[in-house]
């Protein structure tokens, strides 16, 4: 019989008691699912209204820096919005650009409330081409307040200039604010992006002009349940969501979701060949592959919920909102979906309609092929992979120093243009501000230790109200600089030995060095944690001890091998001046829980060929060859959805986006089909010890 056919065979009538509920049953769960998106789309676009990317939502809860912004916020005026204006002339500044400069200062001064009396300070550079003015405006409540400042300020530093005088205006403020811009178009452009990709790589995989769409109704079902769902946690929990959370979960809900759409339906094809009835193959395909599915979720679920452990405000919120993306996609594949299959019948396969009794074909024979390499070299294969991926994991001795505020974006906005701007024409001295917060009953004293700290060029009195005073500290060295760090710390040092003062050090350049720390803090606690807990996972799963370490220990090596790749191409390639600190422990999180997906498909249907009478190594072989085609496709798709984020204008997002992408390759192609495989080989049944395959000897086994 042809493996392939465009017309179904004739079969018997089921009888009518059972063959009713097969037909009613479906269209109960489709007409669920109508509800609970009904249900859910008003609380879809109210996410974005409590979505919060203010710095305090990217910072370290227990951290200074973090302390300081939330103390400005009782200050009178709040916290500020810091500003600078950069008034630049080539061939340098003449008398009539320096009295531009002083009206425009005047006129900004008259229209906002600066924390500060009068005008504020003109201040030149040494070769008279630029002059700075900072200042900070008070009294703003809210993203979009603080948003028309900017705007206003722009617009007014800008209006009417004579000819070769330039204005920019720069300061965190202004870098808030061009951030935001950029986060509002992330959303639809993801969306659009992803859903694309997508589709073409479906229609490609399943060679149908019908097929594909349901797996994305299916994900698109998904996305508006966990959308909603997410929305009900804020509500409930005050859960933080930020714009990269939203993003990442939009890309983790189409990947995984995809993949598990993609290995349900293969093995219902599979299942279509040995039974007549769609309900009956389902059935079938739904207890072969769904624990398999529910372990694969659960362990990216689980180890994205270790990232509650991080004190990273926007890591810990990340956790529970990518968890409920994945289980959402898990939920929508194993009912949804399957109901839409066995609704629409053998003929939404078609052309390519899988007959009652025919023999499959086609990709998984070159799996075949590639098992048969593996077992008659499988040392030298195991070696030779072990070896390539040690010797890419080297180029994480190239990756970039940390990432600098002014270098978070792929296209320079005019915040980081005129920041540059700063740092070329005063190289000698900082140009933002060190934030201090200390009790104003120990003003003094914390005025006299922080300008005496070595390291700082000057330091003044600011506001206070509540008990609290506020300091401007200037460094000598430029902002964000390995000077200024030094001196941030000699500062809080100092400053620390102020009894009773309760002195705290932020300011942009304080967070970052925070964001850093922290980062290093998170990665010992949470890296350890996702390793125990996804082990745990793992050995409960496949009754094993030695399978789940030899997933680990594959998957980690393709992530150290996928960041070293991320080393040789971010900065020599692309140009990324640094890397973001959250990448390491983001990518580890990501490229763990996911790589251990295809290993968990992979060994899952090798311990169901081992139980149906193979031997440990004949099973893994049939297990590659099971589904090695589906997996590819499911690989290939699951990369292609985060390199998706590489196309977005923030470095951080093109940095995890790239990293996670290529180490999903590397374990798809090289993790999975060669090295675990060869080492399931020479491991033989010891691969499932101490459970009992592991002592099981089968009749195949004792005859060689």
């Amino acid at each position: 019989m042809s493996a392939v056919t465009t017309s179904l065979p004739p079969g018997p009538q089921a009888p009518p008691g059972p063959a009713g509920r097969r037909r009613v049953l479906p269209w109960a769960v489709i007409a669920l699912w109508i509800v609970a998106v009904a249900v859910a789309v008003p609380f879809v676009g109210r996410l974005a209204d409590v979505q919060r990317d203010e710095n305090v939502d990217y910072l370290p809860e227990s951290a200074d820096s973090t302390q300081v912004v939330r103390l400005q916020d009782e200050l009178p005026g709040g916290e500020g919005t810091e500003l600078i204006l950069v008034y630049h002339r080539d061939g340098g500044l003449t008398e009539a650009d320096r009295a531009v400069v002083g009206e425009r200062a005047a006129g900004i001064a008259e229209a906002h409330a600066l924390t500060t009396e009068g005008a504020p300070p003109v201040i030149p550079s040494e070769d008279g081409t630029t002059v700075m003015v900072p200042f900070v405006i008070g009294g703003l409540a809210g993203d979009e307040e603080k948003s028309a400042a900017v705007t206003d300020v722009r617009e007014r530093a800008g209006a009417d200039l004579p000819e070769g005088l330039t204005a920019e205006v720069g300061g965190s403020g202004a870098l808030q604010h061009d951030a935001e811009q950029v986060f509002e178009s992330i959303d639809t452009t993801l969306m659009l992006f992803t859903v694309a990709i997508v589709a073409v790589l479906l229609i490609v995989t399943y060679r149908s002009p019908v097929l594909w769409l349901l797996p994305l109704l299916s994900v698109g079902v998904a996305a508006v349940a966990s959308l909603a769902l997410v929305y009900a946690l804020v509500q409930a929990f005050d859960l933080t969501v930020t714009t990269m959370s939203r993003s990442v979960m939009t890309v983790l809900l189409f990947g995984a979701g995809t993949d598990y759409a993609l290995l349900l339906v293969a093995r219902y094809r599979e299942e279509l060949r040995r039974h007549q009835l769609p309900s009956a193959a389902m059935a079938r395909a739904l207890r072969g592959c769904a624990p398999a599915l529910v372990a694969s979720a659960g362990t990216v679920a689980a180890g994205l919920v270790c990232l509650l452990a991080a004190d990273l405000n926007s890591s810990s919120g990340l956790g529970p909102v990518g968890a409920v993306g994945v289980l959402c996609a898990l939920a929508v594949m194993l009912t949804l979906l399957p109901a839409l299959l066995v609704v629409c019948g053998r003929r939404v396969f078609w052309p390519l309609i899988p007959a009652f009794g025919s023999e499959g074909h086609g990709r998984r024979s070159v799996f075949a092929r590639l098992g048969t390499s593996v077992s008659r070299r499988p040392v030298a294969i195991l070696t030779g992979g072990v070896v390539l991926m040690g010797a890419l994991a080297l180029g994480t001795l190239n990756l970039p120093g940390t990432l600098k505020n002014e270098d978070s974006f792929v296209d320079a906005p005019e915040s980081v243009a005129a920041m540059d701007r700063l740092a070329d024409a005063y190289p000698d001295r900082a140009t933002q501000p060190l934030t201090v917060l200390a009790r104003t009953d120990h003003a003094a004293e914390v005025l006299r230790e922080a300008a005496a700290t070595p390291g700082v060029a000057e330091a003044e009195a600011g506001r206070a109200a509540n008990g609290w005073t506020e300091f401007d500290v200037y460094a000598v060295d430029r902002a964000e600089s390995d000077g200024e760090s030094a001196t941030i710390g000699a500062l809080r040092d100092r400053l620390d030995r102020v009894e009773g003062a309760d002195a705290l050090v932020g300011g942009p350049s304080a967070q970052q060095l925070d964001l850093a720390d922290t980062n290093a803090r998170d990665r010992t606690l949470v890296i350890p944690l996702v390793l125990v807990l996804v082990f745990l996972i793992l050995a409960a799963l496949l009754r094993s001890l030695v399978a789940p370490a030899i997933l680990l220990a594959a998957v980690v090596a393709s992530w150290g091998a996928a960041l070293g790749i991320g080393g040789l191409v971010f900065e020599p390639l692309l140009g990324l001046a640094g890397l973001d600190p959250s990448v390491v422990l983001l990518t580890f999180v990501f490229c763990v829980a996911l790589g251990v997906d295809y290993g968990i498909f992979l060994m899952h249907r090798m311990r169901e060929e081992t139980r149906n009478g193979l031997d440990a190594r004949h099973a893994a072989l049939a297990a590659l060859r099971a589904t090695g085609g589906v997996i590819a496709s499911a690989g290939v798709v699951l990369a292609a959805t985060f390199v998706v984020l590489a196309t977005l204008p923030v470095v951080n997002l093109v940095e995890i986006g790239l990293v996670v992408a290529v180490g999903v390759l590397l374990d798809t192609f090289l993790v999975r089909t060669y090295v675990v495989t060869a080492a399931a080989w020479l491991l033989g049944r010891r691969v499932w010890w101490p459970g009992a395959l592991s002592r099981r000897r089968l009749s195949n086994e004792r005859a060689r």
